[in-house]
């Protein structure tokens, strides 16, 4: 029952965390630009509670949690908006009678949004607790590989592979993949005493290119402190790197190179997110940073509906002059809607197969 209740306050935290800070950024580049928000909401449903500010913005908690939006002023499609409507329209303060510049910036704010979000958590994280490394100790050696055959035993701590220093695990798998089918020599301490063992290290082929093989894991953790200048640095190196690892994950779903098997949903996050919540604040602040970063790139998808299939009409309108039509544009949100249900339904399938909802089901 604790697990439970850890998984859904946790799940709620990211959910609302991650939504307002995406919203947030609209309603921020809006006031930038001249557009009046109407309303600006957490959550879904019946407001639980709702106060104006001195903007004429209504700022609400609704009963749902499971999202939230920003309600911009004359948004709607000027072929869609009678006379009589368009007359009601603050002048200069309309959505849609801005520039498409403007409205762009309106919209790409969101995501936006979400890549600073993630950028701030590491730095913080990195600044006041450290970056995390995995210490060159072994804590496994896999049978019959070349780790074993030359010895090496769980609680070696490896401190040098020829005349390359290793200051983390990092640095023993570059070194390693770096030397397929090579002897090598590894200095290292085994109960606080110098040892030195000769391996030759096997060979795998990962999309057509040999890297050397060791077969050893390690999973001791430690936190190397960092100045406040490194710690920013780290934090875009450690946002670009997720966010390159994360285009490159779909670009792999997308060319058939991975199977969609861990493509997941809501159920996979929530799931996650009570596992990552037992570990510490430090955890749930990670993978709140990671997951921003996926809802930004998600956003930016060329899919109408979302925020990259807006810019999408954007581009579309100041390449040709002039918006497109509502017709098309109607189409293309209907065909967008639906492509995203169905990537819902798919992942919520693969959580529950993933949860063993499918196999239980099959078994009654």
């Amino acid at each position: 029952m604790i697990d439970l209740i850890r998984t859904v306050v946790s799940f709620l935290v990211v959910l609302g965390v991650l939504v307002s800070v995406h919203e947030f950024g609209h309603y921020l580049a809006a006031r930038l630009c001249g557009v009046h928000v109407e309303a600006f909401s957490i959550g879904f449903g019946r407001a639980l509670a709702t106060w104006r500010d001195r903007q004429g913005t209504a700022w609400r908690l609704a009963v749902l949690p499971l999202g939230g939006y920003v309600k911009l002023h004359g948004q709607e499609p000027l072929e869609t908006v009678s006379a009589e409507e368009r007359a009601r329209w603050i002048p200069g303060r309309a959505f849609q009678e801005k520039p498409v510049g403007a409205r762009a910036i309106v919209v790409a704010a969101g995501p936006a949004a979400n890549f600073v979000l993630a950028f701030v958590l590491f730095a913080a994280l990195f600044a006041l607790a450290g970056k995390p490394v995995v210490m060159p100790i072994v804590n496994g050696v896999t049978a019959g590989s070349p780790a074993a055959a030359a010895g090496l035993h769980p609680g070696d701590r490896i401190v040098a592979v020829d005349a390359a220093p290793i200051r983390d695990f990092a640095d023993i798998q570059h070194v390693i993949e770096s030397r397929p089918d090579q002897t090598l020599t590894l200095s290292a301490l085994r109960d606080g005493k110098p040892i030195r063992l000769v391996v030759h290290t096997g060979t795998t082929t990962v999309n057509g290119r040999a890297h050397g093989v060791l077969g050893i894991s390690g999973d001791t953790s430690a936190f190397e402190p960092l100045g406040p200048g490194e710690a920013v640095a780290q934090a875009f190196h450690e946002t670009v790197n997720v966010s390159g690892a994360t285009v490159n994950g779909v670009w792999q779903i997308l060319t058939t190179r991975h199977g969609t098997a861990e493509l997941g949903g809501p159920l996979r996050i929530a799931e996650l997110s009570g596992q990552v919540a037992a570990l510490g604040v430090a955890s749930l602040i990670s993978f709140i940073a990671v997951l921003s970063i996926n809802l930004g790139l998600i956003n930016l998808l060329p899919i109408p509906v979302l925020d990259g299939g807006h810019l999408l009409f954007f581009l579309a309108e100041a390449v040709h002059g002039r918006p497109l039509s509502a017709r098309a544009q109607e189409i293309g949100l209907r065909a967008g809607l639906a492509l995203l249900v169905c990537i819902f339904v798919f992942a919520t399938w693969n959580d529950l197969a993933h949860l063993g909802m499918v196999r239980w089901v099959k078994s009654l």
